[in-house]
This record gives C-alpha cells, structure tokens and sequence, in this order.
C-alpha cells in the first residue's frame, strides 16, 4: 500500500526517523518544516496522509488541522506531541485529527499506525457498512459523512462522528465506553475514557432538544451509552 505522505516536523533528525521508516514501507515521503508550509503542500501535492506535529513555527499543528477541516479537506491527520496532558489530546481530536501519538514513540508502532490510517482510507465507498442509518429523525450518512436531524444539518468532528455512527448502527444497543473508544481507532494509550464522555457530551448539544435532558442519546449508569428513537420509545410507554 503504497501512498504520497507529508511530513510536517521541524525537529530534523525527528523527520528523518520518520521519512527513512515510511520509505522503507514504499511509500513517497516530503518533508516539511513548519505549519505555513505543511497547508501549503496540502494544498498544492493533495497526499494521502498527513503525518504533523503539534509544536511548529508560523502555525502549530492544532491550527493547520483546524484550517484543513475548514476547507472540507478530509485526508487522514495522524498528530505528534510531546505534550501529553488530556486536554491537550482532547482538542487535537475535537479539531478533526485522526490518530495521536505522544512523543518518545515506538517507529514501529508509528508504522502500524499508519497503515491503519491509509487502509480506513482506502475502503470502498460501497462497502456495507455505509449504507445510510436511521433512528428516528436521526439520520447518519457514513460515505457523505453527514448527519441530519429532522431534516436539519449537523456538523460534527470526525471523533464524534465515529461514535455516533457506532451507536446507529445498533440502535436501543448498549455500548461501553471501552467500545466507543475503540471506534476513535486506536487513538494514543494516555487517553482516558474521559475522550468518550466529551464526544458524548458535545453531540448532545449537537443533536438533542435539551442537552441536560436527553432523549436520543442516553446513559446507561455503570454500563455505557445508547442511540435510540424518542417517537418509538414514547409509544412503547
């Protein structure tokens, strides 16, 4: 699987670890050093993968991610930091980064990684699991990547996303913080099961009446959370 990657890493020697390990894998590696530069060759070369740190003169990492979601740019972003608290983590991921790798790093797992990112990439637009998903006035469109509400946009982040189409795709179903987690793929161990309770939480706001009384998107005490239809729970009552 062969791919054209950007690195954007202003630490030299870091750049060449990641460039000599991604050539090794075959793929087409350019690197560059600061955030101003790694837009610009988004923009110009239209790569397959990003792979960019955080901490980078003219524009940081966190702002390249927010200006390519901005611009409806949807290659795959896999983040390097040596910043390790939550929020930190938490913030790459609401702006729409894929992965997140703290700093020291496995080369290896760095790899694995990416292979992940690039083949999550690559499958078929056809594929079963992106047929639309339905509950209630709840609608979830996997391969356009939209969600609507009673006919109504709403714009989520990829992480968000994720879990909500998770927990369409098996209405009335519970699922454990532990699963949904699983869904954000493989995101870097130093994340909590708190990343969960933050999605949950902001698509609340996203796709519920009233936030702090949920209908739709509900919390199972000691268990997890589950998507289901209000209209169809009111008549079962």
């Amino acid at each position: 699987m062969c791919a054209d990657v950007i690195v954007a890493e202003d630490d030299e020697k870091q750049a060449e670890l990641v460039r000599r390990y991604l050539e090794r894998e075959g793929h087409a590696v350019r690197i560059v050093g600061d955030g101003l530069a790694a837009l610009d060759a988004v923009r110009h070369q239209e790569p397959d993968l990003l792979v960019l740190d955080v901490m980078m003169p003219r524009a940081d990492g966190l702002d390249v991610v927010r200006v390519l979601r901005a611009e409806a740019r949807e290659l795959p972003v896999l983040m390097l930091t040596a910043r390790t608290t939550e929020d930190d983590l938490l913030l790459g991921l609401d702006l729409g980064a894929d992965d997140y790798m703290t700093k020291p790093y496995s080369p290896r797992e760095l790899m694995a990684r990416v292979r992940t990112l690039l083949r999550r990439a690559r499958r078929p637009g056809g594929a079963a699991q992106d047929h639309v998903l339905r509950v209630g006035a709840l609608v979830v469109d996997p391969e356009r990547h939209e969600v609507t509400v009673d006919g109504e946009p709403v714009e989520c982040t990829r992480g968000e996303f994720r879990i909500l189409a998770a927990l369409a795709a098996g209405p009335d179903r519970v699922f454990s913080r532990q699963r949904l987690l699983e869904e954000l793929h493989g995101f870097d161990r130093y994340i909590s099961d708190r990343t969960v309770d933050v999605h949950i939480m902001n698509l609340r706001k996203k796709i519920e009446p009233a936030p702090r009384r949920p209908v739709r998107l509900l919390t199972v005490f000691g268990v997890g959370y589950k998507l289901t239809d209000p209209a169809k729970a009111a008549r079962r009552a």
